[in-house]
């Protein structure tokens, strides 16, 4: 597993301010364009280190570094959504244009559709979809979404996203002491999970083409053909 991606390697090389660094890494992966950053597994590890005392962010015991967890990672995830949101507000057009390694026309396109299909729910959803969590604001911006409809949203995924994940490793911590050491196995179920969800948005996106293709005016029916 490449280092980087690891919440272990990153606990024994940054020690309880990796708690700090987890804002700086919500904040970007929501807002800053740059998707390959391992928030799911971060805001699950949190969680899990949290229950089993791996980490102290401040006093109170368990429960009091798991609210303040939550309430402060659910505000660097909503701050980078708004964001996400005035980059695509300002600079959208000029982002669209431009087909990059990091900033890819596919995964703006493929936002794009996700936006369009879900609506303003895309913005709670899409929270746990990898790539469209990141470009999702900007399309907001870039179609001018209101802005008090956007806020209410992406709050909303905010903190589902942030609560969700982050209780499932502190419950799981709690519920089986010692699951820590195998949190790098943990990683690889929930990069599982996402390949599962990229292959599943992949297969029924080639569905609605052939279906499309089907059905378009310029293909003839059996009857016809006959």
């Amino acid at each position: 597993m490449t280092r980087w991606l690891s919440p272990d390697f990153l606990l024994h090389q940054f020690g309880a301010a990796l708690f700090w660094l987890g804002i700086i890494v919500l904040f970007i992966e929501c807002g800053l364009l740059f998707p390959f950053l391992p928030g799911d597994t971060l805001l699950f590890a949190m969680g899990l280190f949290i229950a089993e005392d791996k980490v102290d962010i401040i006093p109170g015991g368990h429960v009091g570094d798991l609210v303040f967890a939550l309430v402060i990672y659910t505000a660097a995830a909503f701050a980078g959504n708004v964001t996400g949101y005035l980059i695509g507000e300002k600079v959208g057009p000029r982002i669209y244009q431009h087909d990059g390694k990091i900033i890819k026309r596919e995964y703006l396109d493929k936002t794009s559709e996700f936006f369009d299909r879900h609506g303003h729910t895309a913005l709670v959803a899409g929270r746990f979809v990898p790539f469209v969590r990141t470009y999702i604001t900007l399309v907001a911006g870039v179609t001018k979404m209101r802005k008090h409809v956007f806020f209410v949203w992406s709050f909303i995924g905010a903190v589902g996203w942030v609560v969700a994940l982050t209780l499932i490793g502190y419950i799981l911590g709690r519920s089986f002491p010692g699951l820590g050491k195998y949190i790098d196995l943990v990683t690889y179920g929930l990069l599982g999970v996402t390949v599962v969800v990229l292959a599943y948005e992949w297969v029924r996106k080639q569905r609605e083409q052939r279906h499309a293709a089907a059905d378009s005016p310029g293909r003839k029916s059996p009857a016809t053909r006959q």
